[in-house]
């Protein structure tokens, strides 16, 4: 393999010839051979966008040449394609400010920049620190770049995903509004409803989950640019973080804002956690939901296959015409991971000491997985599975008129006790619940008929 010669303030490195990164960046890849976890694109990306709106900024400003501040555009730009993906090789398990993965984007923005600029026939050079780490400390662009990240991938990402599957659902609840069936508590027999009435509890699951994190959202449009290496601003413009959001919001479309406290934005991760409790939230009712739907397609014969779902892989090795329910499993398995990720977040953002939190890469790259897996699962189960639920109805009368709870139309007329022997005695001679009142003498047969109509019990007056 090539080498060139990189120098940085320890000295002199050798770095891959047909690599773009500097000195930092291959100190850090040699410094910390720890798992596989590379440094998420989205943050990458994110501190590209950064990278371009600062050099504006500082343009603005009278800081930075403008000629400079085209190539650091230029050389964002192609970052933010994917075109050079493969110069960001750091990991995850780095120093807790993210320094070297801001001086990873600094030294490859100064490469591709410097190489712009040389075909520009410019005798100006870009330094990695000087020019487009200007006006910036890895202690503000880091959590500025997590910020920017976080909220592309909730409002892009996450929210569609749940107005997807919401939708899937609104149509289901209202196709399904007149089908009565019985209803569980306990996973016992409980009262009927429509199973309309029963999805239309997954649908308004998905509304709060929406609200909860559009809301959440909005802390994290607070970005901590501005504030440099412990809060105070030091070498940064007054006007430097405003003109910076505003140049961001300008590319992205997004509403950002400067912190008004910086201290607090460098050394706090408050808001990470409140929208991420929000993103648990989510995980919570996609459990219930995946749980839901495998119970009831649960069968076909032995189980209480109310509904059916997509027959979509054979389900076992040795077991012949076996289909298993794979997307509510998958599902389930992602709630794992954002429940683990949730303990992760909370417990790195306890820990700013003094002006700074030092764990800032484990809390983006939870985040950010959190985000990615919840989405692409919610999408899956809703194409794969959702969209195909059907019901049952040979079973869902059965279940219904087998089910002992439709005596608890009884009560007004009755009273709870004497409802109670029909019940008892209905199960234990296995007898149905018309047949028992009438053998107690507590009904006819016209009046239990009156007052037990399952539909009615469903919009009870």
């Amino acid at each position: 393999m090539d080498y060139r010669i990189e120098k940085d303030t320890i000295g002199e490195i050798q770095v891959p010839a047909d690599k773009y990164w500097g000195a930092q960046t291959q100190r850090s890849k040699q410094n910390f051979p720890i798992g596989n976890e590379k440094m998420p694109t989205e943050i990458i990306k994110a501190f590209a966008i950064l990278k371009k709106s600062a050099a504006h900024a500082n343009m603005e400003l009278g800081l930075l040449d403008e000629k400079k501040a085209e190539a650091i555009n230029f050389a964002a730009e192609q970052i933010i394609s994917g075109e050079i993906s493969e110069h960001f090789p750091l990991v995850v398990w780095q120093t807790g400010s993210g320094t070297q993965s801001n001086m990873n984007v600094n030294e490859v923005i100064a490469y591709v920049g410097n190489k712009w600029l040389s075909e520009q026939k410019s005798e100006l050079t870009l330094h990695p620190n000087d020019d487009v780490n200007k006006s910036q400390s890895s202690n503000d662009t880091y959590p500025t770049a997590m910020h920017i990240a976080s909220v592309m991938k909730l409002e892009d990402t996450v929210l569609p995903a749940i107005k997807t599957l919401k939708d899937t659902f609104r149509s289901k609840m209202e196709t399904y509004k007149d089908i009565v069936k019985i209803g569980r508590t306990h996973l016992q027999d409980a009262t009927p409803l429509t199973l309309g009435q029963e999805i239309s509890g997954w649908h308004r699951m998905l509304e709060k989950s929406e609200a909860m994190i559009k809301e959440s959202v909005q802390h994290i449009k607070e970005l901590a640019i501005g504030g440099t290496a412990v809060g105070t601003g030091l070498n940064a413009h007054p006007e430097f973080s405003e003109r910076v959001c505003a140049a961001i919001n300008t590319y992205t479309g997004k509403n950002f804002v400067s912190a008004p406290n910086k201290f607090h934005a460098l050394t706090s991760h408050d808001e990470t956690v409140y929208a991420h409790g929000a993103l648990k939230g989510l995980a919570a009712d996609m459990m219930k939901i995946a749980n839901d739907v495998r119970w009831l397609a649960s069968g076909p014969r032995c189980g209480i296959g109310e509904i059916t779902i997509p027959a979509n892989e054979p389900g076992s090795s040795i077991m012949p015409g076996k289909v298993n329910p794979t997307q509510s499993e998958a599902v389930t398995m992602v709630v794992a991971q954002v429940m683990g990720n949730d303990a992760t977040i909370g417990f790195a953002a306890s820990q700013g000491n003094f002006e700074l939190n030092v764990f800032k890469p484990v809390i983006a790259y939870n985040f950010l997985q959190s985000c990615q897996i919840l989405s692409d699962s919610i999408l899956s189960f809703d194409e794969r599975c959702a969209k195909g639920i059907e019901p049952n109805l040979e079973q869902i009368d059965k279940n219904l008129k087998d089910s002992l709870m439709l005596v608890t139309a009884l009560n007004p007329h009755i009273g709870y006790e004497n409802a109670a022997k029909i019940a008892k005695k209905a199960f234990k001679d296995n007898a149905t619940l018309k047949e028992t009142a009438v053998e107690l003498g507590l009904l006819t047969e016209e009046e239990f008929d009156q007052y037990v109509n399952p539909k009615e019990m469903t919009y009870p007056k």
